[in-house]
């Protein structure tokens, strides 16, 4: 049998950056990291194997591929009004954009990559970030202080983890794998994965590194991450 890899793509990007920074709007490098960091998951890495007094390292039997699914949204492509500078903003020639779509195109290209794509709500919404949400609870700053580059869009994604969802059922109950691994790192898949383990799948999360709740263990078979560990910074060691 072989082993299915799923990627929440919203998740991948975030961790991707934190991992290597200098890349962030690098699609072609982010399209090959997440085929190879998906297609290391099929290699279990090296045991140790008797032979008389001495031992000798022998790598395990690689798994085959069956397919990796991403899984992300569009990008905003509307042209909406920075609510401080009252500037019209055209969000279809941002540098996200251009990203997302250039990640997306180089994803379907590359062989046994199916692309799932989900929409955007279209109740956008303009929001503070939050460091500077911090500042204003502490008084350091008043609202009138703020600039337009204190504030962000606020995009919601919509189908994308009931495509997982969907995936990983079709997956289990037609047995065209014996393994999935997600990469994840939020608890939304929980159900998923009990669904697929009570028909016999092994569930593998890989969260990137990324520290999970205590909880969340005992729905799954297996916590591996594939990729670099990411650079700590002081305030953000939860990551």
């Amino acid at each position: 049998m072989s082993t299915a890899v799923l990627v929440d793509g919203a998740y991948f990007i975030k961790r991707f950056r934190r991992i290597e920074p200098q890349n962030a709007h690098n699609a072609e490098r982010a399209a090959d990291l997440v085929h190879r960091w998906a297609m290391a998951h099929l290699i279990q890495g090296p045991r140790r194997q008797a032979s008389g007094q001495n031992e000798r390292p022998t790598l395990r039997r690689r798994k085959e591929l069956y397919r990796i699914f991403f899984y992300d949204c569009p990008p905003l492509e509307m042209k909406h009004h920075n609510p401080i500078s009252r500037r019209a903003i055209d969000f279809s020639k941002s540098d996200e954009a251009l990203f997302r779509k250039e990640l997306h195109r180089r994803l379907r290209s590359k062989r046994k990559v199916a692309l799932r794509l989900g929409h955007l709500a279209k109740d956008v919404k303009w929001t503070i970030k939050p460091a500077r949400i911090s500042e204003l609870l502490q008084g350091r700053i008043q609202i009138a202080e703020l600039n337009e580059n204190d504030v962000t869009i606020d995009t919601k994604q919509k189908g994308v983890d009931m495509r997982i969802g969907v995936d990983v059922a079709s997956l289990s109950f037609k047995k065209q794998v014996d393994q999935i691994v997600l990469i994840a790192g939020d608890a939304d898949f929980v159900p998923a994965a009990k669904m697929a383990r009570r028909e016999g799948i092994d569930f593998i999360l890989d969260p990137m590194w990324q520290t999970i709740p205590d909880g969340l263990m005992e729905h799954i078979d297996g916590l591996r991450s594939t990729c670099p560990r990411p650079v700590l910074r002081p305030r953000d060691l939860n990551q």
